[in-house]
């Protein structure tokens, strides 16, 4: 196996005094910087007086001892997925906190995929008012997108992410390795996030994903580290301009205000949210040539072959046919009703001109959102 060397991408996610700054590290063996790092404060903090560890049951048994010192640290274990995005185990984890006689000196440590991502940071925003989180993310979508930038959120009956706060992590440390044993499923889920990245941040980051995106899908350890420094560089990007998702953060809302309405009409956890994202872009492409916002007309056809390359399907149609679904119109308006980036009964879509130039807070005629979600 040929190294990759460790890469270091600052988000800067504050006002201007560093409070909230933070470096993710991404490479192959880092987790072993986690104990040192979750123990370390900024100068002129009192020490931690506790380092605690969420963990994905599957990733922990897996990869745990990846974390070294941290193996012996107070550890609550969960079942990943969408399951653990909901209030009785956002309770789980602060009662878990307090066993724990954690205070707001202390890190919780987050070992695994997006939804326990989620479901912990929120924890630590909430425990006694707020306390330190480190994301160890163990999955591609965790790495690229959701342990990056400070969101978290639980899942409520109404609409996916309803519950959530901002609450930037105190580091990052991704590391390649674990991604080998991830399944296909899984990796191609991850693929959704990385493809919305590189439209976002503009040609440059669109044309290496292409190059690399064969590779990547076949599991290319290389390749993967690429992708990943790419599409977090972007996202870091974005975040250091807009950390609350005031205005130009938006853009990484790309697909997804469709793809929480799938995700809703299909019930949480039946379609993988990067593989929904796919199909949701696909969607904001359709949209965007009907409402006369897209200038590369060729962009359509060349997102589809990016997306297949990787595994992805890139339209509704397609998505329905791999997962033998087809939603009702009555489920998609309930899962749109409350898309929390816009009011009540009025979702806004992100549309797009061409590469890395978008257009933020359309909202679409309920006759070109009906033709749209044909199956």
């Amino acid at each position: 196996m040929s190294s990759l060397p460790a890469r270091v991408v600052r988000v800067s996610a504050d006002s201007g005094d560093g409070a909230e700054s933070y470096n993710v590290v991404l490479g192959r063996g880092v987790l072993a910087q986690c104990a040192d790092t979750a123990r370390r404060r900024r100068a002129g903090e009192p020490p931690r007086d506790q380092v605690v560890v969420l963990a994905d049951r599957e990733a922990w048994r897996l990869h745990g001892a990846r974390l070294g010192a941290l193996g012996d640290a107070p550890r609550l274990e969960l079942d990943g997925g969408e399951g653990a995005k909901s209030l009785a185990k956002l309770g789980e984890v602060l009662d878990f906190l307090a066993s724990a006689r954690c205070s707001r000196r202390s890190c919780l440590v987050v070992f695994g995929g997006g939804s326990l991502g989620d479901v912990g940071g929120l924890a630590a925003s909430l425990f006694k008012r707020g306390m330190d989180v480190l994301q160890a993310p163990t999955t591609v979508l965790a790495q690229v997108d959701s342990s990056v930038g400070g969101k978290t959120a639980i899942n409520l009956a109404a609409g996916k992410n309803l519950a959530g706060t901002f609450h930037q992590p105190c580091a990052v440390i991704a590391d390649s390795e674990v991604l080998a044993t991830l399944p296909e499923v899984e990796l191609r889920s991850g693929m959704g996030e990385v493809v919305k990245s590189a439209l976002v941040g503009g040609e440059y980051e669109l044309a290496r994903l292409e190059a690399r995106a064969r590779a990547a899908a076949g599991r290319s350890i290389e390749a993967l580290g690429e992708v990943l420094v790419d599409a977090v560089g972007v996202k870091a990007r974005i975040v250091a301009a807009d950390p609350l998702e005031r205005d130009q953060r938006r853009a990484l809302n790309l697909g997804h205000t469709f793809a929480h309405a799938l995700e809703h009409a299909a019930g949480y956890g039946v379609l993988p949210h990067g593989e929904a994202v796919a199909a949701g872009i696909g969607l904001a492409l359709e949209a965007s040539a009907r409402m006369g916002v897209l200038t590369d007309t060729a962009l359509p056809a060349r997102y589809a072959v990016l997306a297949r390359t990787l595994g992805l399907t890139a339209s509704l149609p397609e998505l329905c046919r791999r997962y033998a679904w087809r939603p009702s119109p009555a489920a998609l308006r309930a899962g749109f009703a409350h898309d929390k980036k816009g009011a009540v009964d009025a979702p806004e879509f992100v549309l797009v001109r061409r590469v890395g130039e978008l257009e933020l807070g359309v909202t679409l005629s309920e006759p070109v959102l009906a033709s749209l979600l044909v199956t």
